[in-house]
C-alpha cells in the first residue's frame, strides 16, 4: 500500500476490555505521523541499530536468557493468557532479540522498520511501523471473531483467518493486520518506501510498562525529529484509558 497522497482523518484506537482483563498490565504507546518520505537507508537510523545490536552482542545471551528478560517474560506469560504458545509463537521484541543474540545483525529494511527494530532491541518491547493509509476511522487491538480476513506479509494472495479469540489489530473493514497479537505484521499495514501515513506501536506487558513505553515513545520521536515536518503527540492506551483518537484530533491520553 502506497499512501502517495496521505489523509489527516482521525483514526480512533481502541484496546478491547476483553483483552485487558486477561492481561491487565498491557500498555499500548502509539506515534501518529502523517506524511513521512521512507527511504532505503538513512545514517542515523543505521547507527542507532548498530548501536543496538553492539549493545546486544556484548552482552552474550542465551536464547534462555532472552527469554528470562523481564520484558520478555511478561509477554510470554501474556500470550499463554491468551493461550498462544510463545515457545512456538514468540512475540516481535523475543524474535529480533534472539536473533541478534546468536551474533547476528538485523536486515536493513527501510528507515522507518529500521528505527522500530533498533528500539525494541534496545527495549525489549515490541515497536513496530505500521501503514494506516489505507485504515479509516478505527483500529483495534481485540479478540478475533474468527472471519476477519488477514492478508500474510508477502503474500497477500493467499488470505487467512484468525483463530477466534486470537489477539489481533483489526479495523471497521473486517480485516486483521496482525497474527497472534504481534507475532506476525499483515501485508495491507506493512512499510515500504515513499511516502506514508503511518502509526507506530510500542507495546508492553510487564509491571511498571507504562514507563518504559513512554520512553520508547520520546526516544522515537526525537529521532524522527528533522526527518518529517509533523509528528503527533504520542498516545498512551491501558486499561484504565482504554481509547483515544489520533490524526487530526487531540490523544486523549497523551504522555504524562
Amino acid at each position: 500500500m502506497d499512501s502517495t497522497t496521505p489523509g489527516t482523518d482521525t483514526l480512533t484506537v481502541t484496546v478491547d476490555a476483553r483483552l485487558t482483563a486477561r492481561v491487565p498490565g498491557y500498555v499500548l504507546g502509539l506515534i501518529a505521523v502523517p506524511d513521512i518520505e521512507v527511504v532505503r537507508a538513512a545514517a542515523a537510523m543505521d547507527g542507532l541499530l548498530t548501536a543496538a545490536e553492539d549493545a546486544l552482542h556484548a552482552r552474550t545471551l542465551s536464547k534462555a536468557d532472552v527469554s528470562a528478560l523481564p520484558t520478555i517474560a511478561a509477554w510470554r506469560d501474556a500470550y499463554r493468557a491468551v493461550e498462544v504458545n510463545p515457545n512456538r509463537f514468540p512475540c516481535a521484541a523475543e524474535s529480533v532479540l534472539r536473533r541478534v543474540a546468536k551474533g547476528d545483525r538485523l536486515p536493513r529494511i527501510n528507515s522507518a522498520v529500521d528505527l522500530c527494530n533498533a528500539m525494541s532491541l534496545a527495549s525489549g518491547l515490541p515497536v513496530a511501523s505500521c501503514d494506516v493509509g489505507d485504515i479509516e476511522g478505527e483500529l483495534s487491538v481485540r479478540l478475533a471473531d474468527g472471519d476477519e480476513t488477514y492478508l500474510p506479509l508477502g503474500a497477500p494472495d493467499a488470505p487467512e483467518h484468525p483463530e477466534p479469540g486470537e489477539v489481533v489489530y483489526a479495523d471497521g473493514r473486517g480485516r486483521a493486520h496482525s497474527r497472534r497479537w504481534n507475532w506476525r505484521q499483515g501485508d495491507v499495514v506493512k512499510t515500504g518506501l515513499g511516502r506514508h501515513k503511518l502509526l507506530l506501536t510500542v507495546e508492553s506487558a510487564h509491571e511498571g510498562g507504562r514507563d518504559d513505553v513512554e520512553e520508547v515513545l520520546g526516544r522515537i520521536t526525537e529521532a524522527l525529529t528533522g526527518l518529517t515536518g509533523s509528528v503527533g503527540r504520542p498516545l498512551v492506551l491501558d486499561r484504565s484509558t482504554p481509547s483515544g483518537e489520533l490524526f487530526g484530533a487531540p490523544s486523549a491520553a497523551p504522555v504524562r
